[in-house]
């Protein structure tokens, strides 16, 4: 009587296996179909369009690390600098709508070649922060002391003021553009692949004044080998308390940098989320709100569809002045 039993037992427990094989097969179909059970299942690249150790870098990298903890897969940054950061944008806007590439969209950039945009070529997936740049100037000459001393000394010898950016239609170049309209003065631009050759030019003295953010001149204002003049936000920055906003001298100014993450469009919609959720969760530790703190950033979360918004009227905003002071972009 034992073996119809066991005969019974044996084929019950196929039945189950098979049962489980089949759920394993749909629970994998429903995975592919979604995205969602099953990313990520390999290494996350993070593009970033500007050199190692700048405000975005060091931005991404901060929250790149927690976010492999969160997702449990690397998450590699990858450096593709040049061109105020449109190679950058381009890559990730051709790369595979997988959810498997990230781009940091470091704005108001503005170029004079086509470039992907956060809502059309590109996902909105989160904003990180803000943050101000700043207006300095070298300590190799005597220059004057306040913003209203500056105007008044750029409106009688405009020929001997020149300012460096991290170059044309980035965040810094915009933000001396609209110093100039506001202050009534001409300025010579003076564009740079970014923040480091530029500093070391006006600490030298090749150049007299400088727009940049606020993590490329934070140690050499503090050194002392550089004059601050103005942040460029509307409230001044926890960095430097003491130095204050141009729009104490210039009402309504202001100019705020901003650092958002956005993906390949077409991205599954869940992974776009699951990756927007990490990072609102990482946004909230103290560690990364003090790290992004020592590079001049606020940390502040949106939402994609919050981001998506605020970049477009942001743009169009800077879009504006652009085409009235007919800038020079690249």
């Amino acid at each position: 009587m034992r073996l119809p039993n066991l005969y019974i037992t044996r084929r019950a427990v196929a039945s189950c296996l098979m049962i489980v094989a089949l759920a394993g097969i749909a629970q994998s179909a429903t995975a592919q179909t979604t995205g969602s059970p099953i990313y990520p299942s390999n290494t996350i690249t993070w593009v970033v369009g500007w050199p190692a150790g700048g405000s975005a870098d060091s931005a991404t990298r901060i929250v790149a690390r927690r976010l492999e903890a969160l997702l449990g897969q690397p998450v590699v940054v990858d450096n593709r600098p040049g061109a105020a950061g449109v190679i950058a944008l381009n890559f990730a806007a051709k790369a595979p709508a997988d959810g498997y590439t990230l781009v940091t969209v470091p704005g108001p950039v503005l170029s004079a070649t086509p470039s992907p945009q956060v809502g059309k070529e590109l996902a909105a997936v989160a904003m990180l922060g803000k943050g101000p740049a700043v207006l300095f100037g070298t300590m190799a000459e005597p220059l004057p002391g306040t913003v209203k001393e500056l105007i008044a000394a750029i409106k009688a010898k405009p020929q001997s003021f020149n300012y460096v950016s991290s170059g044309n239609g980035t965040a810094q170049h915009l933000a001396g553009e609209l110093f100039a309209q506001m202050a009534g003065v001409s300025v010579n631009h003076i564009p740079y692949k970014g923040g480091t050759q530029a500093v070391t030019d006006v600490i030298g003295g090749q150049v007299n004044l400088g727009v940049l953010g606020i993590t490329s001149v934070l140690p050499h204002i503090q050194a002392g080998k550089l004059k601050p003049y103005a942040v460029t936000t509307a409230t001044r920055s926890k960095n430097l308390p003491d130095v204050p906003t141009l729009a104490e001298t210039l009402p309504g100014f202001e100019a705020t940098q901003w650092f958002v993450v956005a993906a390949p469009a077409g991205v599954p919609a869940d992974r776009v989320q699951k990756v927007s959720a990490a990072i609102s969760t990482i946004l909230k530790e103290p560690d990364v709100f003090s790290g992004f703190s020592k590079v001049g950033i606020e940390a502040e979360y949106a939402t994609p569809a919050q981001t998506n918004t605020f970049v477009t009227q942001d743009l169009q905003r800077w879009k504006v002045l652009a085409e009235k002071a007919h800038l020079k972009l690249d």
